[in-house]
């Protein structure tokens, strides 16, 4: 069995993320404007995720290539699915879901919703064994494949409730903060 509760639990903890991004020809880009945290790539951040129960909490925060910011996303298994709150607005319903042992796929629960055909942006995480995952995700703009990011990330703590010492925003404080509220689904983005 390789539930999504169980393959979550092999994610749990603080991840270093090295993420890049390509043209679909495999040019290597050096700025992503398109996506939901616009920027110059390549780019490092700290990943501080953590399931307790049927609770799913992960902050994302950038470490170095891009300005200082951190992003909070929340969600709960409901019949083994993990359900995201929502994004935004006109976001659909997020959900991750298992792939296998040691696979995630966060993706819209349906892609027929007005909001996807604005902005569509799948993720495949990879397990790698030990300290090691990988993340890829496509992003669609107007229906259109426009780029693909590829993550390598390094678990350098097992324990998300407590700041790293590396981390921008200081070793103490509160790991997580409100959800983040995206504005790349609705008719009104503002990037």
């Amino acid at each position: 069995m390789a539930s999504v509760a169980e393959n979550l639990l092999l994610f749990r903890g603080v991840w270093h993320d090295r993420i890049s991004a390509y043209a679909p020809s495999g040019v290597e880009l050096t700025e992503d404007p398109l996506g939901g945290s616009p920027g110059p790539v390549p780019y490092e951040q700290l990943v501080y995720l953590d399931i307790e129960g049927d609770q799913f909490i992960q902050t994302n925060v950038v470490l170095r290539g891009r300005d200082p910011h951190a992003r909070t996303f929340r969600g709960s298994i409901v019949d083994g699915v993990l359900v995201f709150d929502r994004l935004g607005p006109q976001a659909p319903e997020m959900v991750g879901v298992s792939g296998g042992p040691g696979v995630l796929v966060f993706a819209p629960r349906r892609i027929d919703e007005e909001g996807t055909t604005r902005f569509y942006d799948p993720d495949y995480i990879r397990h790698l064994g030990g300290d090691q995952r990988t993340r890829t995700t496509t992003l669609y703009r107007e229906g259109e494949l426009v780029r693909v990011l590829t993550v390598m990330g390094t678990r350098i703590s097992s324990d998300p409730t407590q700041r790293v010492p590396h981390d921008p925003r200081g070793a103490t404080g509160p790991v997580h903060q409100s959800a983040t509220v995206s504005q790349v689904y609705s008719a009104e983005e503002k990037s």
